[in-house]
């Protein structure tokens, strides 16, 4: 939608868990920015449309050992400015006659950058400028036209130019929050020596999408599966926005949603949307299908297919349909197509990308495939989502089925709802909703002695948990506090009658995953 018409500054992923992230800082400078895999082509880069510059990523690679990524020699030659990062550095040092050694120290965590001569990727950035250092090698011989610009006492060439070329190197992570003046870098590389234009905005990319829908589609119908997530109610409302009525939604209602959800997305998308919407009531469904299993994947599986079962059954009542649109977003897409495999490829089953039967007959549309999810967040808001919904934080696909640990019954899944209502209730009343990427609550297969009421109970285990993160790839558990933590507890103790212990889980990822199956 977007490529023809916005600047374009291309990241060349060499592997490194902040490829993403390096992406989504060079749109908060209002420029479009793309993904592609490192060993893309010269053509497939213009492929992109109005290209401005490439940024090659970190990677966990050594340039030393043989057979690490390499990038097309040919993006050298296509005039345009290059900044590496770290690996990129490094990997680009190499290729153009200079050497990269594997020195005794290492260099991990903070550093000062000592400036040593001007520079324009240094515009406004202070002498001794905190940056954050990753790596083992490091580059000990520059190319010819290169010269140094910054260095640490345990890095000579710590940041190279050649202005000629306009190629530039850092060996440390402007992109994250710990490179203080790391977004001023980019700002410098992406608009100063691109010369990008930053006309990249959440208005701009509803007008292109509502115009790249309706040419798409003409008159014939859209099928969506709406859940009430922020993916799929943002791809819908701005689908409706485009073609009104053609666009159906089919809502399923699995038994595993959170309290009173089923309500809501029937009164704000049927009500004050106006959309034509198709209300599946499967719950009983699911559940018998659910009796006796306990193995998280079989779980997933079960949920996956009766619910594709359940919406295809809903699809054959709505007419003629030619397309099914889904709220796949970048990171889907880029994962899904990297070199070096998604990190989500072998730990959990994905639901949009890859997931469809092979016999489909509708054509995909994904108007969210080019946002991150902040992007997505923002253009909610945009499009009159309620806050509530837009701020939403990150939900299975198969729902509290996998946050009810061990077999899924009515019984334990109304327990479960009750303390996720409490506890998210709890950290939005203290405001640190919005601090928390993830919270959840699960419901343990474990029964403990407790004492309520002066009486004896035998009753099951609960676990809060909330994390902290930018992508999901990692996290780190958030540092609740114990007032929240006694009031959380307190409440599911006294209002919950299946729960008598709460647990507060304290485990990052890895090596856990956020959430329990």
């Amino acid at each position: 939608m977007s490529k023809a018409r916005h600047d374009c500054v291309v990241v060349l992923d060499f592997g490194a868990q902040y490829s993403q992230l390096i992406a989504r800082r060079v749109r908060e400078l209002g420029v479009y920015s793309q993904i592609l895999p490192f060993n893309a082509t010269p053509e497939e880069v213009l492929a992109c449309g109005s290209v401005k510059g490439i940024i090659f990523s970190g990677g966990p690679a050594s340039v030393t050992t043989p057979g690490s990524p390499r990038p097309d020699a040919g993006l050298f030659k296509m005039g345009l400015p290059i900044l590496g990062i770290c690996y990129g550095l490094q990997v680009m040092s190499q290729m153009l006659g200079g050497a990269v050694e594997c020195p005794e120290h290492k260099e991990y965590g903070i550093a000062n950058i000592d400036i040593i001569a001007d520079s324009p990727l240094f515009k406004d950035v202070p002498d001794h400028s905190q940056v954050w250092m990753s790596h083992g090698d490091r580059v000990s011989k520059l190319p010819e036209g290169f010269k140094c610009i910054a260095s640490t006492p345990s890095c000579p060439y710590t940041a190279v130019e050649d202005s000629t070329r306009k190629f530039y190197g850092v060996q440390f992570h402007p992109e994250v929050m710990h490179s203080l003046d790391g977004q001023k870098m980019l700002s410098a590389f992406v608009l100063g020596i691109c010369k990008a234009s930053a006309d990249w905005s959440m208005g701009s990319f509803i007008n292109e999408a509502v115009e790249a829908i309706r040419e798409e589609v003409g008159g014939k119908q859209v099928l969506c599966g709406l859940s009430g997530g922020v993916d799929s109610s943002v791809a819908a409302v701005l689908i409706h926005k485009a073609i009104g009525d053609q666009l159906v939604c089919v809502f399923v209602n699995n038994g595993m949603l959170r309290k009173g959800e089923a309500e809501s997305v029937l009164k704000l998308f049927g009500e004050k949307f106006n959309m034509r919407l198709r209300y599946a009531d499967a719950e009983d469904a699911f559940l018998n299908a659910l009796k006796g299993k306990t193995d998280p994947e079989d779980k997933r599986k079960t949920i996956g297919r009766l619910f594709i079962d359940t919406f295809y059954d809903e699809a054959r009542k709505c007419g003629d349909i030619s397309y099914l649109a889904q709220g796949t977003l970048y990171p889907d897409i880029v994962e899904s197509r990297s070199p070096f495999g998604g990190p989500t490829s072998t730990i959990k089953s994905h639901h949009n990308v890859g997931g469809l039967p092979e016999d489909l007959k509708w054509k995909l549309l994904e108007p969210l495939k080019e946002l991150f999810k902040d992007e997505v967040r923002q253009l909610g808001r945009e499009l009159g989502l309620p806050e509530e919904l837009v701020d939403r934080h990150p939900f299975p696909g198969p729902g509290l089925g996998v946050r009810c640990i061990g077999e899924v019954t009515k019984e334990r899944l109304d327990t479960l709802r009750d303390i996720d209502a409490i506890f998210i209730e709890e950290i939005r009343k203290a405001g640190l909703y919005g601090e928390i990427w993830q919270a959840l609550a699960d419901l343990l297969p474990v029964k403990s002695v407790g004492v309520q009421g002066d009486e004896r109970t035998y009753r099951e285990v609960c676990t809060l948990r909330a994390v902290t993160s930018a992508d999901a790839m990692t996290a780190d558990w958030y540092r609740l506090p114990y007032d929240v933590m006694q009031r959380c507890a307190s409440r599911i103790c006294n209002e919950v009658s299946g729960v008598n212990r709460v647990l507060y889980d304290i485990t990052s990822k890895p090596p856990a995953t956020i959430e329990w199956e």
